[in-house]
C-alpha cells in the first residue's frame, strides 16, 4: 500500500490542534490538582459531563458497531457488507476513547482494575464495567482483520475469519447487556431523577436508544467519509438504514409516551419550568423532528435529507442524555451544574482526537473495499453531501 501524503497545515487542523492542546493541558491540570480544583463537580453533583457525554454518550455512539455486524454477520444481510469496516472502526475509537475519559474522571483512576478481581455481581456498574471492557475486546479483535490485512499476516488473519461469527455474536450480547445496564445504573435513584427521565423501562429505552443512534451515525459517518475521501456514497444502503431508522424511532416514541401517560407524568409537560424545556427539546430532536423528516421518502432517499434526519437524531438522543445525566439530577442535589472549562477542553479533545485518528486510520489501513474507494463522485452527488466540519489532510 502506497503511504500517502499527509498535509499537516490547515485552517481546520490548527483548530484541532488547539483543541488537544487545551485538552492535554487540562487532563494534566486534572491529575496534579484533582477533581475538585478542574472541574465543578462536587460531593453533591459528582457526575457532570465526562460522565454525561463522554460515558453515556459515548457508549451510544458507537452503537453503530453490534447492530451493522449483527446485521451482517448473523443475519446474513450481505448488502449492508461495504459500510462494516469504517463502523466497527468507529465503535472501536468510542470504546477506547470512553475508556480514556474514564480514567480522566474516575476519583482514583489507578484502581480501575480492581472489577477484574474484586467482584460484586450484585453492583449494575460493575457488570457495566465487565460489559465494556469484553466488548472492547470483542471491537478489538472485529478490527484485527484490517490490521493484518494490512501488513499481509495471512495466518492468523485466517483464525480469526474462522472465528468471526462467535466474536460478532459475543459482541452483540456484551452490547446488550452494558446498553441497557446503564440505564439501570439510574434505576436506584427514583427520588433523586426527575420523573420526566425515571421510569422502571429506563434500561429498554436505552437499548432502543442505541439502536437508533447506530443506525443514524452509521448514516451520518457514511456521509461524511464520501464527502471527504472522495468515495461512491452507498446510497442504497442508506436508504435501507434510513427506514429502519424511521421504524426504530416510531416505536420507541410510542413506548414513550405509553410510559409517561401510565405514570402520570404527561401532565406536567403543561407545567413551565426548565426541566420541561429540555425535554421537549429532547423530544423535538430526537423523535419529532427526523420521524416527521423520514416520512417524505424525497427526504428517505436523498443523501441530503439522510444526513440531516440523522445529526438532529444524533443531537435528539445526546440530549436525553445528559437529561438523564445532568438535568435530571439537579433539583434534587439542589445545584445548577455548569461545566468548568477544563471539563468542557476534555471532552472537545476527545471528540478531535476521534475525528482525528479515523482520518488517519482511513489512509493508513484498508478501511474501505478498494472497489468502492475506486470509483469516481458524480459531481452532482458530491454538491448534495454535506460539508465536513473537519478537513483532513488530502
Amino acid at each position: 500500500m502506497k503511504m500517502p501524503n499527509i498535509k499537516w497545515f490547515s485552517f481546520w487542523k490548527l483548530v484541532l490542534y488547539f483543541v488537544l492542546a487545551a485538552g492535554a493541558y487540562a487532563v494534566v491540570y486534572r491529575f496534579l490538582l484533582g477533581l475538585g480544583p478542574s472541574t465543578n463537580l462536587t460531593d453533591q453533583f459528582p457526575w457532570g459531563i465526562w460522565v454525561g457525554f463522554d460515558v453515556l454518550c459515548g457508549v451510544m455512539l458507537a452503537a453503530g458497531g453490534f447492530t451493522l455486524t449483527g446485521a451482517v454477520h448473523i443475519f446474513n444481510i450481505k448488502r449492508l457488507h461495504p459500510i462494516v469496516r469504517p463502523t466497527v472502526l468507529t465503535a472501536f475509537l468510542g470504546y477506547m476513547l470512553v475508556s480514556v475519559a474514564l480514567l480522566v474522571d474516575l476519583g482514583r483512576p489507578y484502581n480501575i482494575w480492581h472489577p477484574l478481581i474484586m467482584w460484586n455481581p450484585h453492583s449494575v456498574m460493575f457488570e457495566v464495567g465487565w460489559c465494556v471492557m469484553c466488548y472492547t475486546t470483542v471491537l478489538a479483535l472485529e478490527f484485527s482483520p484490517i490490521v493484518l490485512e494490512r501488513f499481509n499476516l495471512q495466518k492468523p488473519l485466517k483464525y480469526i475469519r474462522r472465528a468471526l461469527i462467535p466474536i460478532v455474536i459475543a459482541g452483540v450480547i456484551f452490547s446488550t447487556l452494558h446498553q441497557s445496564s446503564l440505564g439501570s445504573v439510574y434505576l436506584i435513584v427514583p427520588e433523586k431523577l426527575h420523573p420526566f427521565w425515571y421510569t422502571p423501562l429506563l434500561p429498554a429505552f436505552f437499548f432502543l436508544s442505541a439502536i437508533a443512534v447506530g443506525l443514524a451515525m452509521t448514516i451520518f459517518e457514511s456521509s461524511m467519509s464520501a464527502k471527504h475521501f472522495g468515495r461512491q456514497l452507498e446510497l442504497h444502503i442508506l436508504k435501507d438504514l434510513g427506514r429502519a431508522l424511521m421504524v426504530v424511532l416510531i416505536v420507541y416514541s410510542v413506548l414513550r409516551v405509553e410510559d409517561l401517560i401510565h405514570r402520570g407524568v404527561l401532565k406536567q409537560v403543561l407545567v413551565a419550568g426548565y426541566e420541561r424545556n429540555l425535554f421537549l427539546l429532547e423530544i423535538a430532536l430526537a423523535l419529532v423532528i427526523p420521524i416527521m423528516l423520514l416520512s417524505f421518502r424525497k427526504v428517505r432517499e436523498t443523501p441530503g435529507g439522510l444526513y440531516l434526519a440523522s445529526v438532529i437524531t444524533l443531537l435528539g438522543f445526546v440530549t436525553n442524555r445528559l437529561n438523564v445525566a445532568v438535568t435530571g439530577m439537579e433539583a434534587s442535589a439542589g445545584v445548577r451544574y455548569v461545566p468548568r472549562w477544563t471539563e468542557v477542553a476534555v471532552t472537545a479533545a476527545m471528540v478531535g482526537a476521534g475525528f482525528a485518528i479515523f482520518g488517519m486510520a482511513t489512509k493508513y489501513l484498508p478501511i474501505f473495499p478498494e472497489e468502492h474507494a475506486a470509483v469516481p463522485v458524480p459531481a452532482a452527488q458530491r454538491a448534495a453531501a454535506p460539508e465536513v466540519v473537519m478537513q483532513n489532510a488530502d
